[in-house]
């Protein structure tokens, strides 16, 4: 069935709001050029208007922080099967982009709408804080399509979901309305899949993939302190959804390896519990309970500040180590899997090796 939204002000008894005028999607263009957080808070926008070889223009460009592009096609008056078909249309020239040519692209963009940064390099390092040459990122290893509506009918939704379901392309589409109360103006908005769902089944689809062994991958950035985690059982991540949210993919048991980016592999343990903003997390100090602001901790925890929105809040996950090492005796070996996400479960015969060393370095079994 078609997707269809509503808002409602609370008080004595619910009161609807009446829908108001975005009936454009240009609109809703300007809208994400202004922000491209409209969208999604963790992509990075690169092109608008952007010409393909055969001389048709794709509406939006951008990038996740796995460096995967995003063609971003609005519907406007199009039929279903005209968007959908022009949106593969798009991805079919997209797949083949090289570095230089994406970057071109953000260069174009940039001097055309007076982005702060001018090279794509330093736009995504300043977006997503890892390097774009970083060897964890493979630019354009993978793509997504979206579709952006401020209607979407039920043959699209029909479209949409086969193409994912049985045509192995990674397709989604967002629903926006607008609405008014008392000359205020809001805009909400409804993805039909799950975004992180179909950010999975795009990567999952890039390059030579393997049945995932079961065990998570943890990034642990250097700047955390790893000497608390350890002596309190914990692993974190924060700063912006593209960091944090990926905690949510861990439940209690699960096995986790943790990696500190740049000095290498420094724990493995078993989550033991959800995950909590890390200025609430309550830790077990000598002497009872603790919190960050009691400072009973070995070392300052920076980024567990309370003054932070949940969005760019700092997370801690619970857990329970089997096996942890300081910073010095860090394995670091080439060959061994590396991830910017803070949480993953990689699917590449990179991680079985790297699973296996480990095991063998820590004697586990």
């Amino acid at each position: 069935m078609a997707i269809e939204q509503g808002i409602w002000k609370i008080g004595d008894k619910p009161e609807k709001l009446q829908p108001s005028g975005l009936s454009d999607e240009s609109l809703l263009e300007e809208q994400v050029m202004h922000d491209i957080a409209i969208l999604d808070a963790d992509w990075l926008l690169i092109g608008r208007q952007v010409r393909t070889d055969f001389d048709k223009f794709i509406d939006l460009l951008a990038l996740d922080g796995d460096g995967n592009v995003i063609i971003i096609e609005l519907k406007r008056n199009k039929t279903p099967r005209e968007v959908v078909a022009q949106a593969i249309d798009y991805a079919s020239w997209v797949v083949d982009l090289d570095a230089s040519q994406i970057g071109e692209i953000y260069r174009e963009f940039a001097e055309r709408y007076g982005r702060t940064h001018d090279s794509l390099e330093a736009a995504f390092e300043h977006r997503f804080g890892v390097p774009l040459d970083s060897t964890d990122i493979q630019l354009n290893s993978a793509h997504q399509l979206v579709v952006v509506a401020t209607k979407l009918d039920a043959s699209t939704e029909r479209i949409i979901n086969y193409l994912n379901d049985h045509a192995n392309i990674a397709i989604n589409a967002l629903f926006f309305s607008a609405f008014e109360d008392a000359g205020n103006h809001y805009l909400s908005r409804a993805w039909m899949i799950d975004p992180e769902e179909n950010q999975d089944r795009a990567v999952s689809r890039a390059g030579a993939k393997q049945t995932w062994n079961g065990e998570y991958y943890v990034s642990f950035s250097e700047d955390r302190p790893w000497e608390a985690a350890r002596q309190f059982g914990f692993i974190g991540g924060g700063g912006a959804l593209w960091y944090s949210r990926t905690l949510d993919m861990l439940s209690e048991g699960d096995r986790v390896w943790v990696n500190m980016p740049g000095v290498g592999f420094v724990g493995v343990g078993r989550v033991a519990g959800d995950k909590v903003r890390a200025d609430r997390y309550v830790f077990k100090a000598p002497d009872g309970s603790g919190t960050y602001a009691s400072d009973e901790l070995p070392e300052p925890y920076p980024q567990a500040d309370a003054m932070r929105s949940d969005d760019n809040a700092e997370y801690l996950v619970p857990l329970e180590w089997e096996y942890t090492v300081d910073r010095r005796n860090a394995v670091n070996e080439v060959g061994l899997f590396g991830n910017q996400n803070t949480v993953c479960k990689p699917k590449t015969p990179k991680w079985d090796h790297t699973v296996k060393r480990l095991k063998q370095v820590w004697a586990i079994s």
